[in-house]
C-alpha cells in the first residue's frame, strides 16, 4: 500500500515496487492513475486523514505500507492503530529534524547566527529536535518519535530526505534557475561565493531505497539523498547545459545582498552534506542516479508549468509562499548597476 501515491516521490514509487514484484495499492486522495504505472497496479481514492477510509483500504492487511505523505504524530498513531494488520512501514521524513550541537535547527535559520552547523557528513548519529506542533520539522519529529517508539510491533524505515527535486514537485528549486534562463537573464548573483551545499534528494533514488527497505524490514532512520552535494554554482552550471545557456555568475561573498537578491533556495552559510554509510549498511543501498542526470526530466517538466507565459506563481503557489519573491529583477538590476555595471 502506498499513501500519497501521486506525488511527486509516490509515481516513482509505485512504479519502482510493481516492477520489483509487489502487488501494489495506489492510494491518494484523487485516486488517481500514473501513466508510467504497470496495468497491475491497483488504485483506491483514500483521505489518509480519515482513519475509517484508510483502515478499510487496508482491510484484512498487506505486507508493507509506503506512507509518503505522514507529517505528524497522528499519522504515526494511525498507521501503529493498524500495526496488526501490517507487516512493516516505510515512512518518508525529513533532515530538517536534525539540530546541531548548539540546538539550532532550519526553524532558528532565521535569527542572527541561527543556521545549524552540522557535522560533515551527517550522520543518522545527529540529535534531532523536540517534538511539537510548531513546525514542519517538529511534527516530523514527533511522527519519527512514535513510529521508532512502536518499532516491536511495526518495523518502520524513516526516510530522512534532503531537498527533493524532480517532476510534479511543488516547490522545484530548480525553478530558480530555469527561469531565469527563459526569461534571457544570464547573469544571476550568488551568495556565499556561489559555494552553498544542500543535499539534493532524487525522487528516483528515494524510490530505490524505499524499494529496498520495504524487502529489508527493520526500525532505523536512514537518511535519503543523492551521491553528489554540487555547490550553487554548479547547480545552475548544470541547468544551463540542459538548456544550452550560457549563464555568468555575479558572486558575491558572504550572505544575500538583500532578501530578493542573490538568495537561492539552496543558499546556506554552512554545509548541509549527509551520510549514507547507514543506508549501504543496513539495506545495501546503491544510488541509481547523479544530480545532473536527472535534471534533463526535472526542466522539462518546469518548463511545461510555465508555457504560454504563464505566471510561476500561478504555476507553483507553494513555492511563492515558502520563498517569497524569487524573481525580483528590479532590484537586481539595481544591485547589479551599483555594484557590478
Amino acid at each position: 500500500m502506498v499513501i500519497g501515491a501521486t506525488g511527486q516521490i509516490g509515481r516513482v514509487a509505485v512504479g519502482v515496487l510493481a516492477r520489483d514484484g509487489w502487488e501494489v495499492t495506489a492510494l491518494s486522495r484523487g485516486g488517481g492513475r500514473d501513466d508510467g504505472w504497470p496495468e497491475e497496479v491497483r488504485v483506491a481514492r483514500v483521505d489518509r486523514g480519515d482513519d475509517t477510509a484508510l483502515a478499510a483500504a487496508i482491510d484484512d492487511g498487506c505486507d508493507v505500507v509506503v506512507d509518503i505523505v505522514a507529517y505528524g504524530p497522528e499519522h504515526a498513531r494511525q498507521l501503529t492503530a493498524l500495526a496488526d494488520r501490517i507487516g512493516s512501514a516505510v515512512v518518508v521524513s525529513s533532515v530538517s529534524v536534525y539540530e546541531d550541537d548548539k540546538g539550532r535547527t532550519f526553524d532558528t535559520q532565521a535569527e542572527p547566527d541561527g543556521f545549524p552547523e552540522y557535522p560533515l557528513p551527517l550522520t543518522e548519529d545527529q540529535r534531532t529536535i523536540r517534538p511539537g506542533e510548531t513546525s514542519y520539522s517538529t511534527r516530523k519529529a514527533g511522527l519519527e518519535r512514535e513510529l521508532l517508539a512502536a518499532g516491536d510491533r511495526l518495523p518502520t524505515t524513516l526516510l530522512r530526505a534532503g531537498a527533493i527535486h524532480g517532476p510534479h514537485c511543488r516547490t522545484p528549486r530548480e525553478l530558480y534557475f530555469v527561469k531565469r534562463n527563459l526569461d534571457r537573464r544570464p547573469r544571476r548573483i550568488l551568495a556565499y561565493g556561489g559555494r552553498s551545499r544542500f543535499h539534493p534528494a532524487s525522487v528516483t533514488n528515494i524510490a530505490e531505497l524505499i524499494r529496498l527497505a520495504a524487502a529489508r524490514p527493520g526500525s532505523r532512520a536512514l537518511n535519503a539523498v543523492d551521491p553528489d552535494a554540487p555547490t550553487v554554482a554548479e547547480i545552475a552550471a548544470a541547468i544551463d547545459a540542459v538548456m544550452g545557456v550560457a549563464g555568468e555568475d555575479v558572486l558575491v561573498e558572504g550572505p544575500a545582498p538583500s532578501p530578493t537578491v542573490g538568495d537561492t533556495p539552496w543558499s546556506v552559510p554552512t554545509d548541509v552534506v549527509c551520510a549514507m554509510s547507514a543506508a549501504e549498511r543496513e539495506v545495501g543501498y546503491r544510488p541509481v542516479a547523479r544530480y545532473a542526470e536527472t535534471l534533463p526530466e526535472t526542466v522539462a517538466w518546469i518548463e511545461s508549468r510555465l508555457a504560454g507565459g504563464r505566471d510561476w506563481r500561478e504555476a507553483y503557489p507553494r513555492m511563492a509562499a515558502t520563498y517569497g519573491d524569487l524573481f525580483d529583477y528590479a532590484a537586481e538590476d539595481a544591485w547589479l548597476a551599483e555594484h557590478r555595471p
